[in-house]
C-alpha cells in the first residue's frame, strides 16, 4: 500500500481547479448546445414496454465514440426538443472529452410506460418465458437497440448512476450485454433492508418523506411530477414525530393507494419480498470492469457500495473491480464545491474534482476509450483516511495487513484491550417518551446527511447514554476495515434497540477552522466516524424475530460497516450505547409486538437496559487496525 497526501495532484489536475471558474461557469450551460445534439427515442422491450430515452450525440462525427448510459426514476428530462440538460455525464471532464451520453427513465417512471417496482426482483436465469423482464433485460434490450439505431458509436457501452441509478447501473451486471465493458456503481442500494429504509431491522423513520416518491404509480407517461409530498407544517421533525405517535398513526399521511407504505408495513421482517429484490446474491458472472463508488460519511448507501465490492470481488476473482471511499456524504463526489466539509470536518479542497479527473475519467476512458486491456492502472481500492486526510492504495479491502483487536468495555466506563474482571454492568433506563435524538438540529428530513459526522457530545452527556472511552492515546491507531460489536446485553422488557457508535474524542485544545459552524467548538469535539443499529428482535435472525426473556443475559451481536480512519496521538476513542435514535429509527415500544408498524400506544413502555462489562460476559468492539509502519 502507499499513501498520497490530499495536496499531491498532478498538473493536469492543478491546471484544472485553477480554470474551473472560468471554463465551468457561465460557460458550461452553453456547452451542450454547442457540442451535443439531443434525440428523444421510445425503445420497445421484450415484452412490449416502451422505455422514454434521450440521447445526447457529440456533433462532432470526425470519430466514434462510446456510449455512456444512467438509467433513473428520477426523470431522464428536461423532454422536448431543445430543452438540454446544463452539463452531461458523471463529470464535466467526461462530456468534454466526448461520449455519446444516454438516459432513461425505468419502467414505470416519468415518460416510460409500465408499472414501477421498488428494487424490481432480478431474475435468476433467463427463462423461455420472452415476457420475462427484470432490470439486466431492460438494459439489455436498451443496449441492444442503441447499438442498432444511433450512429456513430464505437461498439462500447458504458453505464453509471448515483443512489437509485447506482442499483440500475449494479442490476445490470447480471446476464450483462456483451457490449457492456465498464460499470460504475455509485452510493449504490444493496438491499432496502440495509441501505436507506431500513438497518438490520429498524425502520429508518427519517426516509419516511421518500415515501411519497416511490408510492404512487402514474396513469400514463408524463413529464410532470405525480406524486405529492406530505407537509409536516413545521421543521422540527422530533416534534412531529412524536406528535404521530405509532407508526400505525402515519395511515393518515399514506392510504392504501401508496403501494410502497403498505408493502413496508407489511413485511416487517426480512422476508422473501425484500429478498428477493436484493442485488447481493445476483452478482455471480460479472463481465464488464467495475468500479464502485462510496462516501464514508453517506448516511444513505454505505451498505450498498461496500457489499457490492466484496461480493464482486469473492464471486468474481479474475473481473476487473475496484473501490474507491472518500470524505464524502451522499453523493458529494459528483460536484465541485471546494472545500469538503461534513457537519463540521473539514478533509481538504476539490476532493471530488481530484476524483472525477484521476479516478472516474481513466476508468471509463481505458474500457470504453482505450483498448480495455488489463487495468487502467488504478489501484484495487483507494480509500480516504477520516482522521489523517489523505488516500492510501490498497491491492485489497478489508487491506490483508489489518489485524482484528477487541476494545472491551469495562467498568465506570472505561474502553481498553484487557479483558473486564468480576461481575460488572452498566445500566441506563430507556423511555420511548423520552428518546436520544439523533440529531441537536432542528429540522425534519426527507434524507438525513449531516449527522454522519456531527459532535457527539449532547448525547455522551444524556443519563441513558452509556459511554465509554480509551485514556488519551500515546500512539496513533488506524482502523482498517471492519467492526463487529458484541455485547452481552439485558432488558426488563421484551424487546430492545441498540445503537453502538464509535466516536473521536478530539483533544480540549484542538483549533478551529474557517468552516466550524456558528455555535461549535472544535476541542473535545465528539466525532461520530461510525454508527449502527440492530433491533433486538433480530439478534438471531432477520427472517424470524423472537422476543427477550425479560433480564436474561443475552448476547446481541452485528456489524457495523466499514471504516478508515486514524486516531491520532492525543485523541480518544470512545463507544456510545444507546436504545432510541429519534427519530432517524422509529421508536421501538420494547414491548415485545409482532408488527412495530402496527403497534398500539400502551406497548410504549419504559425499559431497564443493562450492558454487561464482565469477565464471564464481556462486551466488546472487535476492529481491524492497522499495524504503524
Amino acid at each position: 500500500m502507499n499513501s498520497t497526501d490530499l495536496n499531491n495532484f498532478r498538473l493536469t489536475a492543478l491546471i484544472f481547479i485553477l480554470t474551473s471558474t472560468l471554463s465551468f461557469g457561465q460557460e458550461q450551460n452553453d456547452y451542450v448546445a454547442q457540442h451535443y445534439q439531443k434525440k428523444e427515442y421510445s425503445i420497445p422491450m421484450r415484452d412490449g414496454v416502451n422505455l422514454h430515452t434521450v440521447v445526447y450525440s457529440p456533433l462532432d462525427e470526425s470519430q466514434p465514440y462510446p456510449i455512456l448510459m444512467q438509467r433513473t426514476p428520477y426523470s431522464a428530462g428536461p423532454y422536448g426538443e431543445g430543452n438540454l440538460k446544463n452539463s452531461l455525464g458523471p463529470s464535466p471532464f467526461l462530456m468534454r472529452d466526448g461520449y455519446i451520453f444516454v438516459y432513461q427513465d425505468v419502467r414505470g417512471r416519468w415518460m416510460s410506460e409500465g408499472s414501477y417496482d421498488n428494487m424490481r426482483p432480478t431474475l435468476n436465469e433467463r427463462t423461455a418465458d420472452p415476457n420475462a423482464i427484470d432490470e439486466s433485460t431492460d438494459t439489455f434490450d436498451t443496449i441492444e437497440w442503441l447499438l442498432a439505431n444511433v450512429a456513430n458509436h464505437n461498439g462500447k457501452v458504458g453505464q453509471w448512476g448515483i443512489s437509485y441509478p447506482g442499483f440500475y447501473s449494479a442490476a445490470a451486471l447480471p446476464f450483462a450485454h456483451p457490449n457492456l465493458k465498464a460499470v460504475s456503481p455509485q452510493a449504490p442500494i444493496g438491499d432496502f433492508y440495509f441501505d436507506d429504509f431500513h438497518h438490520n431491522g429498524a425502520y429508518f423513520l427519517s426516509y419516511w418523506l421518500a415515501t411519497s416518491v416511490f408510492g404512487y404509480q402514474k396513469d400514463e407517461p408524463t413529464t410532470e411530477a405525480w406524486y405529492d409530498m406530505v407537509n409536516p407544517g413545521t421543521n422540527d421533525g422530533y416534534q412531529f414525530f412524536m406528535d404521530m405517535g405509532s407508526l400505525k398513526n402515519a395511515d393518515k399521511y399514506y392510504g392504501e393507494d401508496n403501494f410502497f407504505w403498505q408493502q413496508l408495513k407489511e413485511n416487517p421482517h426480512y422476508n422473501e419480498f425484500w429478498q428477493k429484490r436484493s442485488i447481493i446474491p445476483h452478482l455471480k458472472d460479472v463481465s464488464p470492469a467495475v468500479l464502485v463508488v462510496g462516501g464514508w460519511f453517506d448516511a444513505e448507501d454505505l451498505y450498498g457500495p461496500l457489499t457490492i465490492y466484496k461480493t464482486i470481488e469473492k464471486n468474481n476473482p479474475e473481473t476487473y473491480n475496484s473501490l474507491v471511499m472518500g470524505p464524502w456524504s451522499h453523493g458529494d463526489w459528483s460536484r465541485e464545491q471546494g472545500a469538503q466539509v461534513v457537519s463540521n470536518m473539514y478533509f481538504g479542497d476539490s476532493i471530488s474534482t481530484w476524483y472525477q479527473l484521476e479516478i472516474e475519467r481513466e476508468f471509463f476512458d481505458h474500457f470504453l476509450k482505450k483498448s480495455g486491456n488489463g487495468g487502467p492502472g488504478l489501484p484495487e481500492a483507494y480509500m480516504f483516511d477520516t482522521g489523517l486526510n489523505k488516500w492510501t492504495a490498497f491491492d485489497e479491502w478489508p487491506p490483508k495487513e489489518s489485524e482484528w483487536t477487541s476494545f472491551y468495555l469495562g467498568e465506570e466506563g472505561a474502553l481498553s484491550s484487557d479483558m473486564p474482571s468480576g461481575n460488572r454492568f452498566s445500566s441506563f433506563v430507556s423511555d420511548p417518551a423520552k428518546p436520544v435524538p439523533y440529531t441537536q438540529d432542528i429540522k425534519i428530513n426527507f434524507t438525513p446527511r449531516k449527522y454522519m459526522a456531527d459532535d457527539q457530545r449532547f448525547a455522551a452527556r444524556r443519563p441513558d447514554v452509556l459511554t465509554f472511552e480509551t485514556e488519551v492515546l500515546e500512539e496513533d491507531i488506524t482502523l482498517a476495515g471492519e467492526i463487529m460489536a458484541q455485547l452481552q446485553v439485558a432488558t426488563s422488557q421484551t424487546d430492545a434497540d441498540w445503537v453502538v457508535k464509535l466516536i473521536d474524542v478530539l483533544p480540549g485544545d484542538y483549533p478551529n477552522h474557517e468552516y466550524v459552524l456558528d455555535g461549535v467548538d472544535m476541542g473535545n469535539y465528539h466525532l461520530m466516524v461510525r454508527s449502527e443499529v440492530i433491533r433486538g428482535r433480530y439478534r438471531e435472525s432477520f427472517e424470524c424475530p423472537s422476543p427477550f426473556v425479560p433480564d436474561q443475559i443475552t448476547a446481541v451481536d452485528f456489524q457495523l460497516q466499514d471504516v478508515y480512519h486514524t486516531f491520532k496521538k492525543g485523541h480518544k476513542i470512545q463507544i456510545q450505547i444507546q436504545s432510541t435514535w429519534f427519530p432517524l429509527i422509529d421508536r421501538n415500544p420494547q414491548k415485545y409486538v409482532e408488527n412495530i408498524f402496527e403497534a398500539s400506544e400502551e406497548y410504549f413502555v419504559k425499559a431497564l437496559h443493562k450492558v454487561f462489562h464482565s469477565e464471564n460476559f464481556p462486551s466488546k468492539i472487535n476492529v481491524m487496525v492497522l499495524p504503524n509502519e
